[in-house]
């Protein structure tokens, strides 16, 4: 089995535009348009998935992929984490699989995407339900060099995941909802602060 360890960067970005701008001067290209994600998160009944920190995911965009991640390091706000993941050609069978095998959904987020190319460097800009988003994955040392490039290597780094964010959220928010959704955060408006709780 290759190296299949992902390592990746996020950082709040609530202008999405300058920063699309930011990657195309610095001579990035787009190499995925906006597109939208509709994902399903899994769980054992005792909720050991969740409890060690492994994500098992169902994803649907463009194509339907089944992803396992296992618990992330942490390293200057750099987070690696094994990642395994596969396509499959039938969202509504791979779903019926894991909920036969004894898995249920505990909880389905959703997002939009747009993919660039930096370097050796994939950045995304994602438009989640409480914010917006950049992530840059590749080589800890090629994510330094697209930070410098598109003059975000001062910026706050968020070594979480967009689900543990959501907890914050709910957290910090009083929400009761389960479900991130663009539906569930309809009017309310998220502080920014928030999303650095942990830190």
């Amino acid at each position: 089995m290759g190296d299949k360890a992902e390592t990746e960067v996020k950082i709040y970005a609530p202008n999405l535009d300058e920063i699309a701008a930011r990657i195309v001067a610095a001579g990035g290209t787009l190499e995925s348009p906006r597109v939208y994600e509709r994902n399903i998160r899994y769980d054992a009944p005792d909720r050991r998935l969740v409890q060690h920190e492994i994500v098992l995911r169902l994803r649907q965009d463009t194509r339907a992929r089944l992803t396992y991640k296992e618990a992330p390091s942490v390293s200057d706000g750099i987070v690696t984490r094994f990642e395994a993941e596969v396509t499959v050609d039938d969202f509504a069978v791979m779903d019926l699989i894991l909920r036969r095998l004894g898995f249920l959904p505990c909880v389905i987020y959703e997002k939009y995407r747009t993919t660039y190319r930096l370097g050796e460097a994939e950045i995304v800009l994602d438009e989640m339900p409480y914010g917006h988003f950049i992530e840059i994955e590749a080589s800890a040392p090629d994510i330094e060099a697209a930070l410098a490039a598109l003059g975000l290597a001062n910026q706050p780094r968020i070594g979480t995941s967009y689900l543990r964010l959501f907890v914050q959220v709910k957290a910090a928010l009083d929400l009761k909802f389960d479900d991130l959704t663009f539906a569930n955060f309809e009017g309310i408006q998220v502080p920014p602060d928030v999303f650095y709780a942990d830190h």
